[in-house]
């Protein structure tokens, strides 16, 4: 990872601070959504007191028949087709029977489903009957009431008797439709409304069960939706508010208001992109608005059925506007300790939504600007301070390949900051390795012109002394010293080669040759000298033209080939190969032998290394020479020397791109 990259990971933690300001947004609207809650709650707290101070007609506590109202007619006939409609809201009684309540202007409608999958017979006036499947029905109205057997030996027409003798106004009998399937029966009838009933009860008798006790009606009140208590629920509503009054049982008694929101400029509604950030981002606990947003005759909300525990219960809900909340509030009504109902008082706004939107994207616009010149000056200073990496960089790569001599002054060194002090430290690394490396390369011809003049003298001393006569015994010692100063006389004639060579290599001149034809000449010469040695060749079929020094590239090839001779043992192979390249041209010489040890490999072409043993008596000094030779030749070509093991030996490579053209003129 680059530095600009790692400095523009580091610019990412910038990110926190949006990060910290959306959570502390949201924490807002958690605040202005208690505030809000607690006065509404409040509202309905004032309001359920109300409703008991002015005596309004509260629904009773305790279990209740609810009255739904149909729009059209309903046909007694013992079939649910006209109750589709009321079917979801069935009241349950017992374990088996479902029991729907409905009314018009003239009628009141009763249905009863009673799962029985045994059948057990009768009609109302057999002497048998109370053994026999049967319902036993009760309905008052003020101080009357009655109660009525209904059975039926088969599917049809029937009709309910009464069981007590003076019910008042109340029929003594009642037409009822009665009909059978495979789970059990249907019961369907009706009354007039005239009679004014308050009160309904009913008994179910299923024979299969073997209940054979006498049976009673469980009477409960009869509800329906209250227009007077609407009306007194409109006098104590707050303005924007909907207010509901449930039952004890959750039955809608009366409702006033809408779910009505002020009128906003085109311009100031919130688009859907700002609803979904408001709730996905900022609102997560909104519940669906589905539960709360049918008109229903029975609200079974979550707060609601908390309430009728006694506790009031709030909830956040969305709104059926785009960009707009419903915040509801259930309370519990109770007069003298018994619970009568709940007031769920509902509130649509588009005020929370708005504000938090507001702080959030203006959070965001603001953090990302913060983030932008953060990032781009971060990006601006890693930018510079690479490009001052880059130029040390280049300058110690440059003093590298210049064997650590600076082709200028080092850059940045007069920088004030770290960057400047490290470069001062280079230059002054480098001047010192530059100063050793020239000496290093001066010292065999300083060498060479120092020992000549020593070497001479011991020579005629040496000679003076043949000539004055030495006893016998100090022959060998002449002899031996004799032997000596031979040799140091080689090595002082070979540095001064490698001097004169070096000067030859830079002064050498370059001509447009095919290089294939001089590495096939090269080897051809070898063969001779190679002996029991296997050499191979691999040379392309087609020229390799270079614009290159030709006695340069067969001196390389030489100490190469000497160099690989010696250390290729007998009957072993050697290999001569040239590749042409993209840059030019690279001439590998392998050998079979004893591989490079890794400590001497980026070594070997330095002057005066050897991989060679001490030289033996008689044999003539290595000053490790060849190679240094080979690499300069290479430099020469504008290329490069290395040098690797392979299977079983040694691969030297001369990598080269010939030398620069000159100008005439």
């Amino acid at each position: 990872m680059s530095l600009r990259q790692k400095l523009l990971l580091v610019a990412l933690c910038t990110l926190a601070l949006p990060v910290a300001g959306w959570l502390y947004v949201r924490q807002m609207e958690t605040l202005l959504r208690e505030g809000q809650a607690q006065a509404l709650v409040a509202s309905a707290r004032a309001m359920a007191r109300s409703l008991v101070v002015v005596d309004a007609p509260l629904p009773p506590a305790g279990p209740a028949w609810y009255v739904e109202r149909t729009p059209v007619p309903i046909t007694v006939d013992g079939y649910a087709d006209d109750w589709a409609s009321l079917s979801p809201w069935a009241q349950s009684f017992g374990r088996n029977t479902k029991v729907m309540l409905a009314e018009d202007d003239r009628w009141l409608y009763f249905y009863a489903d009673v799962r029985a999958p045994q059948r057990h017979r009768a009609d109302a006036g057999d002497r048998l009957v109370l053994s026999a499947d049967h319902l036993i029905i009760s309905i008052a109205s003020g101080e009357d009431a009655q109660r009525y057997l209904l059975a039926s030996a088969a599917p049809g027409p029937t009709t309910a008797i009464a069981l007590d003798a003076d019910a008042g106004v109340l029929p003594d009998r009642i037409n009822a439709q009665w009909q059978e399937d495979g789970s059990g029966f249907h019961v369907e009838f009706r009354l007039p409304r005239g009679l004014r009933l308050d009160r309904f009860g009913l008994g179910v008798h299923i024979a299969a069960d073997g209940d054979n006790e006498p049976l009673s009606a469980d009477s409960r009140p009869l509800l329906d939706f209250s227009a007077a208590l609407s009306q007194e629920l409109s006098r104590l509503a707050p303005d924007g508010v909907r207010v509901r009054m449930l039952s004890p049982d959750a039955w809608l008694m009366a409702q006033s208001g809408k779910l009505a929101l002020p009128d906003l400029p085109a311009a100031e509604r919130p688009g859907w992109f700002a609803s979904l950030v408001y709730r996905s981002l900022l609102a997560t606990r909104l519940d669906d608005d589905s539960a709360w947003a049918e008109d229903a005759p029975r609200v079974d909300l979550p707060e609601v059925r908390e309430a009728l525990q006694g506790k009031p219960a709030t909830a956040w809900r969305a709104g059926e506007a785009r960009g707009s909340v419903v915040l509801a509030a259930a309370m519990p009504v109770t007069v003298r300790g018994r619970m009568h109902g709940v007031v769920l008082l509902e509130q649509p706004s588009r005020a929370v939504p708005l504000l938090a939107n507001r702080a959030l994207f203006g959070l965001l616009l603001t953090s990302f600007a913060v983030l932008l010149v953060a990032g781009g000056v971060l990006l601006l200073f890693a930018t510079r301070l690479t490009f001052r990496l880059r130029r040390l960089r280049n300058a110690a790569e440059r003093a590298q390949a210049n064997d650590g001599r600076l082709d200028g002054p080092f850059p940045l060194t007069d920088a004030t900051d770290e960057l400047g002090d490290l470069a001062r430290s280079f230059a002054r690394l480098f001047e010192v390795v530059g100063g050793y490396t020239d000496y290093l390369r001066t010292l065999a011809s300083k060498l060479s012109h120092e020992l000549n003049t020593p070497l001479a003298i011991v020579k005629s001393s040496l000679d003076n002394l043949d000539h004055a006569g030495l006893p016998p015994e100090a022959e060998p010692y002449l002899a031996r010293a004799r032997d000596g100063v031979a040799r140091l006389g080689a090595l002082v004639r070979a540095m001064s080669e490698a001097s004169r060579m070096e000067r030859a290599i830079a002064a050498a001149e370059a001509e447009d040759v095919d290089l294939a034809d001089i590495v096939r000449g090269c080897a051809e010469g070898y063969r001779a000298l190679a002996g029991d040695r296997r050499l191979e060749t691999e040379l392309p079929g087609e020229p390799v033209p270079m614009h290159v020094s030709p006695e340069l590239i067969a001196q390389a090839l030489d100490k190469l080939f000497d160099n690989a001779l010696s250390f290729t043992p007998p009957g072993g192979w050697l290999r001569i190969a040239l590749r042409p390249t993209a840059e030019g041209a690279d001439i590998t010489l392998s050998n079979q032998g004893p591989p490079l040890p890794a400590a001497m490999q980026g070594r070997l072409f330095d002057s005066l290394v050897s991989l060679r043993d001490k030289a033996t008596p008689g044999d003539a000094p290595h000053l490790g020479l060849g190679l240094y030779v080979v690499r300069l030749v290479a430099e020469r070509h504008q290329g490069t020397a290395s040098a690797r093991n392979v299977d079983d030996g040694v691969a030297f490579t001369l990598h080269l791109k010939g030398m620069p053209r000159q100008r005439l003129g």
